[in-house]
């Protein structure tokens, strides 16, 4: 029995729907700890970014071309990341696939994190940490240059209910989101998970690096 007219325009609309949806879902990421950021990310540089064009990176199974966006940035500093500058990064067009938006206009410095792809380009996405420099908390931008890198082989393990625990004692727990009731808290802007010489970790809260001291207490 044929399709009536409503029929067809009803399955269509469905079927625009289901597609929009797919697309706004996408692109899902959790939240992540600045240090694990860095310590799972290729490159950290502070950067402004100086130019934008949309580029073409090759074609998809169908042939049809993909295109991504190269902004041009003046690196200020490389926090993590290869012997050269980067010059510029790349992302999707669009935020429904993970591309991420800067201003270009050259006057906000940021925390650009992300990954190094064959040929030396560095991509990112909204689910690296990318964050404006002058929001950052003192106690972050110290720890980019070394605390962060002493806790790598450590986990922070995020509470997202209660109750919740560690499970190791190489882990830490981040209680941001359940004790402030937001992302970003107290842990995320003061603290970093750092091993101690008994390989346990714990939050280490300061501006200066860890003391042997606290490396070696047992409890913080």
């Amino acid at each position: 029995m044929p399709l009536s007219i409503n029929g067809v325009l009803c399955t269509l609309t469905l079927l625009i729907l289901w597609q929009a949806e797919e697309l706004v879902e996408a692109c899902s990421c959790a939240p992540v700890h600045p240090q694990q950021a860095f310590c799972n990310t290729d490159v950290v540089i502070r950067a402004k970014v100086v130019g934008e064009k949309e580029v073409d990176t090759g074609n998809d199974i169908y042939g049809n071309p993909i295109t991504s966006i190269q902004y041009d940035v003046k690196q200020i500093k490389m926090f993590k990341g290869p012997d050269q500058d980067i010059e510029a990064i790349f992302t999707a067009p669009v935020s429904a696939v993970c591309g991420v938006t800067l201003d270009t206009s050259g006057k906000k410095e940021y925390l650009i994190s992300g990954k190094m792809e064959a040929g030396g380009k560095m991509h990112v996405t909204l689910c690296d940490y990318i964050t404006p420099w002058e929001s950052m908390s003192p106690t972050q931008k110290k720890s980019l240059t070394q605390r962060y890198q002493m806790g790598c082989d450590c986990k922070i393990v995020r509470c997202a209910s209660l109750p919740c625990a560690i499970s190791a004692p190489e882990e830490c727990l981040w209680t941001d989101l359940m004790m402030e009731k937001q992302v970003y808290g107290r842990q995320a802007n003061h603290y970093a998970c750092v091993k101690r010489t008994d390989g346990s970790c714990s939050w280490y809260r300061g501006m200066a690096p860890p003391k042997k001291e606290f490396l070696d207490i047992e409890e913080p």
